[in-house]
């Protein structure tokens, strides 16, 4: 009996010590895969806890540097007050976090890797602009897969809107967004809404199809805040992200939106071969200075970025023939480097001072007006337009014209046109906005307006 039942017994301990190993062996692995799980949590926090502390520190820094450069460079500014630690002008930020309570949200604008924009109304129906945290954003998405950690990932990403903040509330000029207030929740890390005039995003498209005055005022305004940031207040400063996307239209005026990826520090180097910018067909260099720095390289990476993305699609279509040599002069200028940011911005000067002035136009015979009969105090009705491209109405032909003897010029370049009429409207330049048509069934009292019709063409014109 006792043969039988050990055998048995052997059997039964060998099982039991082999279900145990496996049981052991599970634990085990299990321990160092949590143990592997939670090393990966602690190094991930450690990485996000160094990231925010290097975000804090070139926050601090750079609000050191602009309060520093507000109070040294800017006496004749008024002294700033503190609002949420942040030093503010007191014409800037009249938009705060109590006035926020009250604005009304009307459309949304668009978003990016970073950011929302929402358009608003201010309790007195001024629109404004409103950018925030995208918390459904590339970079909010990113932190959250890495770190796992929603309250730290909130201030990480917010740190672009502060950046911009401290530059906007620095950077004053015309072609440069302006500020209108920001508020940081204290409730809430990271919890940051920046007031903005609003603007229209910029449209290559439709720039391409406006007049080519428009599409100069575009490349000049952008010229002259290059200009602007090749010495700011802060230094030279460089567009890391130059993108058609980073620019609105305010009232037709260019103006820079995005600030967030700028750099106020030319690059250190140790040889020349440190100092080259590279683009997708060129590549460019400037000399390591004494000091060890790339001085200039920020204003030529702005430069040709200009080139490539604006002058080469809005400035040479369509110029005016005598103003072409000035216009291939800042394209040659601008696409090989040859001359900084002053030379380049004297010829758009050249450039805007003779074609408002109308000094282009010194070759048109002063007798080309005497072809055409003037009805002054009337307007025309039931026009039979020309249509032209570009033009300022998108159902005519509306151009702007220095006088009538440059109107005269472009109807007479024109067949089929009949007639010509000055408004009281005008460009940026001060240029007359003049419609041309093919005929008219009827004149009309308007002291605003004047009428030239062609004198051959008079045997058929309407009776007042």
């Amino acid at each position: 009996m006792s043969s039988i039942k050990s055998p048995f017994c052997v059997v039964l301990f060998l099982a039991l010590l082999i279900t145990s190993l496996m049981v052991f062996l599970k634990i085990w692995y299990c321990g160092l895969q949590e143990c592997a799980h939670a090393t990966e949590l602690l190094s991930g926090h450690r990485s996000l806890l160094h990231e925010l502390r290097e975000r804090r520190q070139e926050i601090s820094n750079l609000r050191k540097a602009a309060d520093h450069q507000y109070f040294v460079r800017k006496p004749d500014l008024e002294k700033g007050t503190k609002r949420n630690g942040d030093i503010r002008s007191s014409s800037m930020d009249e938009v705060g976090c109590e006035e926020l309570k009250n604005v009304q949200v009307v459309d949304f604008l668009g978003s990016g890797y970073t950011k929302t924009v929402l358009k608003a109304l201010l309790p007195q129906g001024v629109p404004v602009a409103l950018k925030s945290v995208n918390s459904q954003g590339t970079d909010m998405r990113k932190c959250l897969e890495d770190y796992k950690d929603p309250f730290s990932c909130q201030e990480l990403v917010s740190f672009k809107l502060r950046k911009e903040v401290i530059l906007l509330q620095r950077f004053q000029h015309t072609n440069i967004v302006k500020l209108r207030g920001h508020c940081q929740d204290n409730a809430l890390v990271g919890g940051v809404t920046v007031v903005l005039e609003q603007g229209i995003p910029l449209q290559m498209i439709q720039l391409l199809q406006s007049p080519w005055e428009e599409r100069f005022r575009v490349c000049y305004g952008l010229v002259r805040l290059l200009q602007y940031l090749s010495s700011s207040p802060l230094g030279s400063v460089a567009l890391l992200d130059f993108q058609p996307r980073q620019f609105v239209l305010v009232s037709g005026e260019l103006k820079l939106t995005d600030l967030d990826d700028a750099s106020m520090e030319e690059p250190a180097c140790r040889s020349d071969a440190d100092c080259a910018v590279r683009f997708p067909l060129r590549n460019f260099s400037v000399p390591c200075s004494s000091r060890g720095v790339c001085e200039g390289l920020n204003e030529k990476r702005n430069l040709y970025n200009a080139y490539r993305y604006f002058f080469t699609y809005l400035l040479p279509h369509q110029a005016p023939p005598t103003l072409m040599p000035l216009v291939n002069q800042i394209m040659n200028s601008t696409g090989e480097l040859r001359h900084g940011v002053n030379e380049i911005l004297d010829s758009f000067e050249k450039i805007f001072h003779l074609y408002k002035s109308g000094r282009h136009l010194e070759n048109l015979p002063p007798s080309i007006i005497r072809g055409y009969a003037v009805l002054k105090g009337v307007g025309s009705e039931g026009n039979t337009d020309l249509r032209c491209w570009p033009s300022y109405d998108q159902q005519g032909c509306a151009l702007s014209v220095h006088d009538a003897a440059e109107a005269a010029h472009i109807c007479n370049s024109h067949p089929q046109c009949t007639s010509f009429s000055l408004s009281d409207r005008k460009t940026w330049t001060g240029r007359v906005i003049a419609s041309f048509r093919s005929g008219f069934a009827r004149l009309r009292p308007d002291v605003n307006s004047v009428v030239y019709v062609r004198k051959a063409r008079m045997s058929g014109a309407p009776p007042l």
